[in-house]
């Protein structure tokens, strides 16, 4: 006889009767990673060697991802997002070369195209939300916010799947970033940790309606700069300084930065503490 309410038990019993196909998260997270080991070699444990083995590859990845989308989509569906996913991989890789190049010219730490690739968590994140924003845009449910939640808990660069990002983009650092829904992010933009592109307010009644702002062509953000707003634009080759909190459109060419008056005070005493007043 079991110890539990029969009344939760049976409330528990008909939640799961009416759920639909269980998500196989670990099975689309996997698929993704190998996805990006086919297209930049420099991160597969064993790289493939002629065009034979890679269009196998292709094929069996393309299965894997129709068998997969089939708990999100008909049979027919899944089979049809699969090939158009795999269609698009040559442009994903040419964008993605592209972010890379764009991380390389900014980051005088870089030592090369293959250090971004296999190990800057920002190109990482970069890669799997534009896979993630090419199944969003073709109206697959729930896996691109699958795919950018595990880029999340990889990196802690959280993009949603929506946001909309231009080419040669570079993340610097990245740990904190916060890209909303409808952002729009234009080409040759770069940001740095904990900036957070969001919305003005958050309410149910925003949904299908441009929250988050409008980042133009050749915009540098750097760390902590906070924008918020969906009619907010930052002009194109602006720069937004560190901890700016910005929520009216400024135009191009714009140097947007947090003034803070400093003032040291050094006691003749070595034995008591230097104060900051920031």
């Amino acid at each position: 006889m079991s110890v539990y309410d029969s009344d939760f038990l049976s409330e528990l019993a008909l939640a799961h009767q009416a759920t639909a196909a269980p998500l196989p998260a670990a099975g689309f997270c996997q698929l993704a990673d190998h996805l990006l080991e086919l297209l930049f070699p420099e991160r597969a444990a064993r790289p493939l060697r002629d065009a034979d083995a890679l269009s196998a590859t292709l094929r069996l990845l393309q299965d894997e991802l129709a068998d997969l989308l089939r708990a999100v989509a008909s049979s027919a569906e899944a089979v049809a997002l699969a090939a158009a996913s795999i269609k698009a991989l040559p442009a994903l890789r040419q964008t993605l070369l592209l972010d890379a190049a764009a991380i390389v010219a900014a980051d005088p730490a870089v030592q090369g195209l293959a250090e971004v690739v296999t190990t800057y968590p920002g190109f990482y994140a970069t890669a799997l939300h534009r896979f993630a924003h090419g199944l969003h845009r073709r109206g697959v449910a729930r896996v691109p916010r699958l795919l950018s939640e595990y880029a999340h808990q990889r990196t802690g660069i959280d993009i949603h799947p929506g946001a909309s990002i231009g080419t040669s983009f570079c993340i610097d650092h990245g740990t904190g970033l916060v890209i909303g829904e409808t952002c729009v992010i234009g080409t040759g933009v770069k940001i740095f940790q904990g900036v957070t592109l969001g919305a003005l307010s958050v309410g149910k009644h925003l949904q299908g309606i441009k929250r988050h702002p409008t980042i133009e062509d050749h915009v540098v953000i750097y760390a902590g700069a906070t924008i918020l707003g969906g009619s907010t634009t930052v002009g194109s080759h602006s720069i937004i300084g560190g901890n700016v909190w910005l929520t009216e459109s400024v135009p191009s060419h714009s140097r947007v930065y947090h003034k803070a008056q400093i003032h040291v005070t050094r006691s003749q005493d070595p034995a008591q503490d230097i104060m900051f007043s920031i």
